[in-house]
């Protein structure tokens, strides 16, 4: 029997009207079944007669269609009875990452830099709330000219691409910038990072951005030294940061994580662990994952461990697999 998807999708009242149009006949528009009183919400019911199915919303205005940005939509055999759209139909041509805010502590001694990336067609549907990702190092996340050795992330590349290949929901991505990693990232300087970045960072974010808040919705991610402070942000705070990435992170050097999880009860956060090979901390990221796993993580569900061979402790290693925790933390 063929599936039967609900397409929900929703956009700001406009002069024309929505439509679908999918792979069937790219010229066939199907009109919504039902709509909300307001004009914001269109839902589609979609037949599937085979695994999957690609289609994408268009605005219909005075006889032009125009198509929404970006790459076809992908609907699955299989997959939830009722789907969320929040498309945009104009080119976003903005530079979310190209504005820098300096947010000075309340309570003093903290200035931290910030960049915040949103996808595109943040501006134009303001109705789609976003899932928002805290990372350490903000230096080395979209720029090459201020990374170490000169090799950024290319973290908002990587969400986009994840988006595009309709594997991820969109997500707003925080770059925090370090006043001194060596003691914001270790103990015991972490503690008032961590407090900084729950009580005056994360407000700020979610009274300026449209955010989902919650901790199945937030996550904090960094390498080495990144990666410790974002496991201790998480086992801190699982109220407010429900997912941790770590990768290649030195646990054990100047921390006491592994003795606080041998300790204390289970925290309800997902964690990703990862490390290169050799001398990437391999050893300690296999230590602390064992012993999540004997403290009740479960492997594929609230953990997952991966080892990269000849992978190096570089801004160029993590790059090519900070696609991995988004998946785990943000899967569509």
């Amino acid at each position: 029997m063929a599936q039967t998807t609900t397409l929900r999708v929703h956009y700001p009242p406009t002069s024309g009207r929505l439509a679908l149009r999918t792979e069937r006949d790219w010229e066939a528009d199907l009109e919504p079944t039902a709509t909300d009183g307001a004009g914001t919400r269109f839902d589609f019911a979609l037949a599937l007669d085979g695994p999957f199915l690609y289609y994408k919303p268009v605005l219909l205005d005075g006889g032009e269609a125009r198509w929404a940005q970006g790459e076809n939509l992908l609907v699955l055999d299989g997959g939830p009875p009722v789907e969320e759209v929040y498309p945009y139909f104009f080119a976003d041509t903005s530079c979310s990452v190209c504005n820098i805010s300096y947010l000075e502590s309340k309570r003093g001694g903290r200035n931290h830099a910030v960049r915040v990336f949103y996808p595109p067609g943040y501006a134009e549907n303001t109705l789609e709330r976003f899932p928002v990702i805290y990372m350490q190092d903000g230096q080395n996340l979209f720029f090459a000219e201020e990374a170490f050795g000169g090799h950024d992330w290319m973290i908002d590349e990587t969400v986009r691409v994840l988006g595009a290949m309709n594997l991820v929901r969109k997500v707003i991505v925080v770059g925090v910038y370090p006043q001194d990693r060596m003691v914001d990232y270790t103990r015991p300087g972490y503690t008032e990072y961590g407090r900084y970045l729950v009580d005056e960072v994360k407000p700020w974010v979610d009274a300026n951005y449209r955010t989902l808040t919650g901790p199945r919705d937030t996550a904090v991610m960094g390498s080495s030294l990144g990666g410790v402070v974002s496991f201790y942000l998480a086992w801190q705070w699982p109220e407010v940061f429900g997912n941790a990435g770590c990768l290649s992170s030195t646990f054990g050097y100047q921390d006491d994580l592994l003795e606080r999880v041998a300790a204390e009860p289970k925290r309800p956060i997902k964690v990703y662990l990862d490390s290169g090979w050799p001398r990437d901390n391999y050893e300690v990221t296999r230590v602390m994952a064992n012993l999540l796993h004997r403290r009740g993580f479960e492997e594929g569900h609230d953990l997952l461990h991966l080892a990269f061979p000849k992978a190096t402790h570089s801004e160029q290693a993590w790059s090519m697999r900070a696609h991995i925790p988004l998946q785990v933390f943000f899967a569509e």
